[in-house]
């Protein structure tokens, strides 16, 4: 079978992006998987025998019947579909990767010519449009003067190759200058998921704030019952959908008031089942991972200011529960996009932020729909909850060099409190001294094809 002949489902987008579900031409599809694994739990007969059950009876009636119709959701979970969407925002995004269970790649701000990405303007009005395309002439005007501040303050070793050297150069412009793109940009995503995640994702999509995403789940749902027609027509039970509609209106979005620094909220974890493992604790090496088990001792709650750039960073981290923050002016842009500008940019990115603060407010739109209008490096007030082994995982992976500065600042002082905290436990942290700092290994960071 060639690539050629396979045939996806694809359903265009109101703004114009399309979502697309991937047909892999395999001779055992996702609902076919399901099926072959559900049978064999209820049989020793062996798998050859459900096999042949498939090849007589076909997988869709099965799935109709046992997963959509009488409900048995971990048969969901047993076969998996990959699907793709593009052209929605940095907004849209987010909110499909809202999920402890997300499995995929987003496009990374460094990898797109924002000189023709699309920003959506969700008003359709001249107002809006200009907004976003002064965010755009700012980012464009600034990368050349940011990129020669850059080389005057890390100039390049003679051990270091030219063109690693320079990779790492753009990758730290792209970087400050990312702060001042609107949310509103367009990115593209890949989810891949069980059949299971996917219909109960879709579940809370379709009544989220935002028009544009209502959209995307509308289209997913479109399509996913064309591609997997005995997976995705589960009653909606209006009790239920009502629920869902109220608390997903009210609470998407976090708009907490900003934090001074970093905080510890909360933390009930048990300090004597962490002291019955106080060698598993000293112990561990670096790049190990904590035993998943310590995790029944109890969770620990920060709160910090934090960036949209760099929350769409921290938000990868699944094994965490992490709010949504909503994308606002009130707590100012952050400080380090702006340091980190030449003298003569800065200037003018200041007198950019307080027009287009006052242009944002003049729109007359609600504060999810100004959303896309603002720019992604505002501080806004973040909240994360988790246990012992996630949180060590996340500070030590962040807290380095070759993360972004904002966040690897917050990820040192969370590392800092989680130490103190935990000393007498045995808690012993693996981090890197000179977090934050421009190295240029991040020339390193790309994914290429070989010649």
């Amino acid at each position: 079978m060639s690539l050629e002949s396979l045939s996806h489902v694809t359903k265009k987008l109101p703004g114009g992006g399309l979502v697309l579900v991937l047909n892999t031409g395999a001779a055992i599809n996702p609902e076919a998987e399901a099926m072959i694994q559900a049978l064999h739990s209820r049989s020793v007969g062996g798998v050859a025998s459900h096999l042949e059950k498939l090849q007589e009876k076909g997988a869709e009636k099965f799935m109709a019947s046992f997963y959509v119709g009488y409900g048995h959701k971990s048969i969901g979970d047993c076969g998996s579909i990959t699907i793709f969407i593009e052209g929605v925002s940095m907004l849209a995004a987010k909110a499909i990767q809202d999920w402890p269970l997300y499995s995929g790649q987003e496009a990374s701000t460094r990898y797109i010519d924002f000189s023709r990405q699309t920003f959506l303007n969700p008003t359709g009005t001249k107002a809006g449009e200009v907004i976003l395309e002064k965010w755009r002439s700012f980012y464009l005007a600034g990368m050349e003067p940011t990129k020669n501040l850059l080389k005057e303050k890390y100039p390049r070793g003679l051990e270091e190759e030219e063109k690693i050297y320079e990779k790492a150069i753009a990758a730290r412009a792209f970087d400050i200058l990312r702060g001042f793109l609107p949310a509103g940009a367009s990115t593209n995503l890949a989810w891949h998921s069980n059949l299971r995640q996917v219909a109960d994702k879709l579940a809370l999509l379709r009544h989220h704030p935002l028009l544009e995403v209502q959209e995307i789940a509308t289209a997913l749902e479109e399509a996913l019952l064309e591609a997997h027609p005995s997976s995705f027509g589960h009653k909606k039970y209006a009790a239920t959908e009502a629920y869902n509609k109220n608390w997903v209106a009210q609470e998407t979005y976090f708009a907490g008031e900003a934090y001074s620094e970093v905080s510890l909220i909360s933390n009930t974890v048990n300090r004597k089942q962490l002291l019955e493992n106080k060698e598993i604790l000293l112990s561990r090496p670096a790049k190990t991972e904590l035993p998943k088990y310590l995790a029944e001792a109890g969770e620990i709650q920060f709160g910090f200011m934090l960036d949209f750039a760099s929350f769409r960073d921290i938000q990868r981290h699944r094994a965490v529960t992490q709010r949504m923050p909503l994308i606002t002016t009130r707590h100012g842009f952050h400080a380090w996009y702006l340091d980190e500008l030449p003298e003569e940019i800065r200037k003018a990115a200041e007198k950019l932020l307080a027009e287009q603060e006052s242009a944002i407010a003049h729109l007359g739109v609600s504060s999810e729909v100004a959303q896309y209008y603002t720019a992604m490096g505002y501080s806004l007030p973040n909240r994360v909850t988790g246990n012992l082994p996630s949180l060590v995982y996340l500070v030590e992976l962040r807290a380095t060099r070759f993360v972004h500065p904002t966040l690897a600042t917050v990820a040192t002082q969370m590392a800092k409190i989680l130490e103190k905290e935990f000393v007498r436990e045995g808690l012993k942290l693996h981090l890197d001294n000179e977090a934050g700092r421009f190295d240029v290994g991040r020339g390193n960071h790309d994914i290429v094809q070989k010649n």
